[in-house]
């Protein structure tokens, strides 16, 4: 089941629903827990989808992805590089990246994003998408020229405009069979399995897990495949995972 965050061309009010093949079928109630759906279905040509939900909070993994099954460490690490983005950098399906004026390029990461369903807390790996709610498409939008020469990678990723998600949260979805893409400017950057992660979606949440407790809301991006590049103004970046759709994003100077 795929849901959307979605306003009316007319209307400023903030609507959610089920994607049918009759359009967008408004639901009432928090998509995390009690919510009924209406008789109301709108039109693709009538709304304007949004980041398909505001988090409570967004985590990343760095450096999550080799080439191909053989660079697969024999050994994890013992703590993975995690780091936060503000809820401030999240946009939605179609709109713009800004690049700040004191930079000229930034780099995009096409990521299987997590979003968290119910309170997670010391949970193990076998448990893990019993706490998910759904899944959606991701750009870890990065300023590398921000990057703490100790390691720090917080202001980079901080930018508002750079953590584009969307364009719909899946919520029937395996995601150790999906490939994560990009494409810039009609071009393919990245495909790959979600299989080449070193760290495995289901460790990197339990492990979270044992740190902090996860909240409904709170989406956890998964690392980018290798093949990620730099883009500027006048680019737009397309990242895809099949089974949830395209997330389309131009990019601008600020």
């Amino acid at each position: 089941m795929k849901f959307a965050r979605f306003k009316k061309t007319t209307d400023d009010t903030i609507l959610y629903g089920i994607v049918t093949d009759r359009g967008i079928q408004q639901i009432d109630g928090s998509i995390f827990s009690d919510w009924k759906q209406t008789e109301i279905i709108h039109r693709a040509e009538d709304i304007d989808l949004l980041e398909p939900l505001l988090p409570r909070h967004v985590i990343g993994i760095g450096a999550n992805y080799v080439g191909k099954t053989d660079d697969l460490p024999s050994e994890l690490p013992e703590i993975p590089v995690f780091f936060y983005k503000p809820v401030s950098s999240v946009i939605g399906n179609g709109e713009p990246i800004v690049i700040p004026n004191k930079i000229d390029k930034v780099k995009f990461e096409s990521e299987l994003a997590v979003v968290i369903g119910k309170q997670t807390k010391n949970i193990t790996e076998q448990a893990v998408t019993d706490h998910i709610f759904g899944y959606t498409a991701a750009n870890d939008v990065t300023a590398p020229q921000f990057f703490h020469e100790a390691g720090h990678w917080m202001i980079g990723k901080s930018f508002d405009t750079f953590t584009p998600l969307g364009p719909y949260i899946e919520t029937e979805l395996d995601p150790d069979q999906v490939k994560v893409k990009a494409y810039l400017n009609g071009d393919k950057k990245q495909d790959s399995a979600t299989t080449l992660m070193i760290v495995s979606l289901r460790k990197m949440v339990a492990y979270l897990s044992g740190m902090m407790t996860l909240e409904p809301g709170d989406v956890i991006l998964t690392g980018s495949p290798l093949g990620a590049e730099m883009i500027k103004e006048g680019d737009e970046i397309v990242c895809e995972i099949a089974e949830i759709g395209e997330l389309r994003n131009p990019v601008v100077q600020g």
